[in-house]
């Protein structure tokens, strides 16, 4: 079983932005994007280093690619949520596209920019879809008519992703089930769906074996600080959740309260003595009183579920 979990962005970082892995990277590049943008060669501008992370240089840990036709990749695997990764991951496009012409390009000279984020949550509402892609269209005619084509991001979101072995057909579906399943998977039993596959079968092999002792606290510290993490997630989620319920005991509570007010006063005016009111509303006979000496009266309008109960001149409830 693969002990290294590949959705760590440290672990992604070292996997696909290795120079000796980089068929790994231009597999899962190409699985994502379309036919015409696929790749056959790509040149890492910031591959992993060890010595970048342990120094505290690097802290972004993306991999920026270019092919052999010029295009530019981003490719990001984000495991925590983060509900404001639509603008990070604009703002890491439009960094890469300066980047380009940092190298003295004219405007004319940029090429196209891909953004491809992998995101370990649900992000994207009201689609089941995990794999969407997104391009500056026409709003007029609803085309892409080329005129912007520099642009381009894709999210896929792997918690959307539960094909089970036998409806895996594609080769975004295979590096999904990898990342997703990759504890469960054995370098020396690999499922028939993913044996066909050699960049797979070599990302099974290669996602245990890739890291040395110095890699490995590294890696560990990356999973103490995740957990860590989603502790303090986890707990400030249950402490807004007892807030809340103390907030709804509350209301419920002041609803209770107003609606018992209401009632009283309303009966009130219709002459009932104290002790009936105080049993129908449950309310004390000193706080009938209270309520008859200040006025004021209080208008059930405001509660138009509630119903008051009529009463017999015994004073009984019908």
């Amino acid at each position: 079983m693969c002990r290294i979990n590949p959705r760590v962005d440290f672990a992604f970082k070292k996997l696909f932005g290795s120079e000796e892995n980089k068929d790994l990277l231009i597999s899962l590049i190409n699985a994502i994007v379309s036919e015409e943008d696929r790749v056959a060669e790509v040149e890492l501008k910031n591959p992993y280093n060890l010595a970048d992370y342990q120094s505290g240089k690097i802290s972004i840990l993306d991999i920026k690619a270019k092919n052999e036709r010029g295009r530019w990749f981003n490719v990001e695997m984000q495991i925590s949520e983060d509900y404001n990764f639509d603008k990070r991951a604009i703002y890491y496009w439009a960094k890469l596209v300066t980047e380009q012409l940092s190298e003295g390009m004219m405007f004319r000279e940029l090429k196209k920019t891909i953004s491809i984020n992998i995101l370990d949550f649900n992000f994207i509402p009201d689609t089941p879809e995990f794999h969407n892609r997104y391009k500056i269209i026409n709003t007029a005619t609803g085309k892409d008519d080329k005129l912007h084509d520099v642009f381009e991001l894709h999210y896929i979101e792997l918690r959307k992703f539960i094909k089970p072995y036998r409806e895996i057909t594609t080769a975004l579906d295979r590096w999904s089930t990898f990342l997703t399943k990759a504890h469960q998977l054995d370098k020396h039993d690999v499922p028939e769906q993913l044996r066909g596959d050699p960049a797979i079968v070599k990302a099974i092999t290669a996602v245990d074996r890739m890291f040395d002792e110095d890699d490995r606290i590294i890696y560990q510290m990356c999973m103490e600080a995740l957990a860590d993490m989603r502790s303090k997630i986890a707990s400030a989620e249950e402490k807004g959740r007892q807030k809340g319920r103390e907030l709804t005991k509350q209301g419920i509570e002041k609803a209770r309260s107003e609606v018992a007010q209401a009632t009283a006063q309303n009966l009130l005016r219709q002459g009932l003595d104290y002790e009936t009111i105080a049993r129908v509303t449950r309310l004390t006979v000193d706080a009938i009183a209270s309520l008859n000496a200040k006025g004021g009266w209080l208008s059930l309008s405001r509660f138009p579920d509630f119903q008051v109960k009529k009463m017999t001149s015994a004073g009984r409830v019908i």
